[in-house]
């Protein structure tokens, strides 16, 4: 059995990812800012109050998990808004500020707060989006988002070396276009097969793969 935190965990991708580990035996903290009747449901340990963007947030955390070691942070909670060329206004380029705040340094942040609770071999898994590959652009816009998930891909990258020592390794995961309330329902997938997905290539990957870009169907994307 491993212990497994994930954050954004009251819907979508985080909820199903609580659902799936629950299920197979894991122990599940659930981070986030608000529960749900769902997450309620999971069997998981419920955390609420935890913004990722809120140091004082994830201390209170860090100081509630005591002496737990975790075997995998899965670090979920992003928002996303949707920015067009030409018509960015005081309101977009807030828009744009915030999504940095819970994409790119909120996923570093909780890291850096969790640090000291990761196992010697624990996995760090991002959820990120190829929308923040520059290889796989050929749509633009959307500038906020695209641009705070390159960021994280970044972020994620840096974590994987400074990590490297300790032997946890750090992968950035896009879950497929997953219909979520994110996307206004809309999708390919499911969030239960997206967390399946997820999960598989989390159980797949090691140390050697660290700091690399996946999509959850197992190929590799491009930066």
């Amino acid at each position: 059995m491993k212990t497994v935190l994930i954050t954004g965990a009251n819907r979508g991708i985080g909820l199903a990812l609580a659902r799936h580990f629950s299920a197979r035996g894991d122990k599940v903290i659930a981070a986030c800012r608000k529960s749900s009747d769902a997450l309620e449901t999971t069997g998981a340990q419920v955390e609420a109050g935890v913004d990722v963007t809120d140091d004082a947030a994830l201390a209170g955390l860090a100081q509630r998990l005591g002496d737990t070691r975790l075997d995998v942070l899965v670090l979920n909670a992003g928002i996303m808004t949707r920015e067009a060329f030409g018509e960015i206004h005081a309101d977009g380029w807030e828009d744009m500020r915030r999504q940095f705040e819970v994409n790119a340094m909120g996923p570093l942040r909780v890291a850096q707060a969790l640090s000291g609770h990761l196992a010697d071999d624990a996995k760090i898994g991002i959820i990120t989006s190829r929308m923040g590959s520059m290889g796989d652009n050929g749509s633009g816009g959307r500038y906020g988002y695209r641009a705070s998930k390159a960021a994280v891909n970044a972020i994620g990258k840096s974590l994987a070396v400074d990590m490297a020592p300790r032997g946890v390794a750090v992968f950035l995961l896009h879950p497929g276009f997953v219909a979520t309330d994110m996307v206004g329902g809309n999708g390919e997938v499911s969030p239960e097969h997206a967390a399946a997905q997820l999960v598989e290539r989390l159980d797949s990957l090691s140390l050697a793969q660290t700091g690399t870009f996946w999509h959850a169907n197992g190929t590799e994307l491009p930066w």
